[in-house]
């Protein structure tokens, strides 16, 4: 099936990613965590429409392996990903379109704490053609997450700001979240860490009717970048779909690409940590490179994909 994909399951939904069909990856999904020795996953999801009926039949696929599932609702992937660490859970499923079109939607799912891809995810894709499974009664709950990531993340900042690791209070930032979940969390974190905040397009709407959002495309910054320059912003953080990639332009409205954000980062990692290995990626500017290892780290070219 073209849906399985290296890194996650994606497709058009109605098309090749059918609601029958994210039940059987339900049912295949929960067999590999049981067969992993786990009892228990939790499942977020993004605010397109189709997440929320791709969510019921997920979990009824899930439930249906003996596997107990923690739905923690609408919000963004990186708190999925926190809620492995946060919660006793087994692994978990992200319901997300992610950057892609409205018709669009998929799956990125995780067995114990690790991301699965490539030969696991074909895995998953032969169970599901073959109707291969386990069975038993699973247990749904529900779990709101976005508070204890908010106090989390407040908490981890409060104390750098205090030691004067970085800056924190008086920063005047522009939020674009472009009607995707990262409004839900990112400028209420940003507030409590005493920055003031301009919001744009903060309520999630799942026909994003404002622009796209993907902050790779320079076209869908056009609005952050005038909201800096007109408001005078410190700088712009600008969000995907699903709040796990964003996009930066600095004070004068000038992006900030992932290369130079990462060569900006890895000056306080390496300042702590001298002689670590930084890794990107094989698109990154070779200036990126040769800035890692003038700053004493030792730079890493390695595949594209979070996982």
């Amino acid at each position: 099936m073209s849906i399985f994909r290296e890194y996650d399951i994606r497709g058009v939904v109605g098309v090749d990613l059918t609601f029958e069909i994210a039940e059987r990856i339900g049912r295949a999904y929960g067999t590999m965590v049981r067969r992993n020795n786990g009892l228990a996953v939790s499942v977020g999801r993004d605010v397109r429409e189709h997440s929320t009926p791709i969510r019921d039949h997920l979990i009824a696929g899930i439930l249906s392996t003996g596997v107990d599932v923690v739905d923690l609702g609408v919000c963004p992937t990186p708190l999925l990903y926190y809620s492995l660490f946060h919660l006793p859970v087994d692994g978990g499923v992200m319901i997300t379109g992610s950057h892609n079109p409205p018709e669009f939607n998929g799956l990125k799912m995780c067995v114990g704490r690790e991301a699965i891809y490539g030969a696991a995810i074909q895995t998953i894709a032969r169970m599901v053609e073959g109707g291969e499974q386990v069975r038993g009664k699973g247990r749904g709950s529900t779990y709101a997450v976005i508070p204890p990531y908010h106090a989390e993340v407040t908490k981890q900042f409060a104390s750098l700001v205090a030691a004067q690791s970085v800056p924190g209070q008086g920063l005047r930032v522009a939020v674009d979240s472009g009607n995707g979940v990262a409004g839900l969390v990112a400028p209420a974190v940003l507030r409590e860490i005493g920055c003031e905040v301009i919001e744009l397009y903060s309520e999630p709407d799942a026909r994003f009717p404002h622009h796209h959002p993907d902050p790779t495309v320079l076209d869908n910054l056009r609005d952050l970048i005038a909201a800096v320059r007109d408001q005078g912003a410190d700088l712009g953080i600008a969000y995907d779909g699903d709040g796990d990639r964003l996009g930066v332009v600095d004070e004068r409205g000038d992006v900030l690409w992932g290369d130079r954000l990462l060569a900006l980062l890895a000056g306080p990692v390496l300042a702590e940590y001298p002689g670590a290995p930084v890794i990107a990626e094989a698109k990154c500017s070779q200036v990126l490179y040769d800035e890692i290892a003038k700053l004493g780290g030792r730079p890493v070219m390695w595949k594209t994909g979070h996982s």
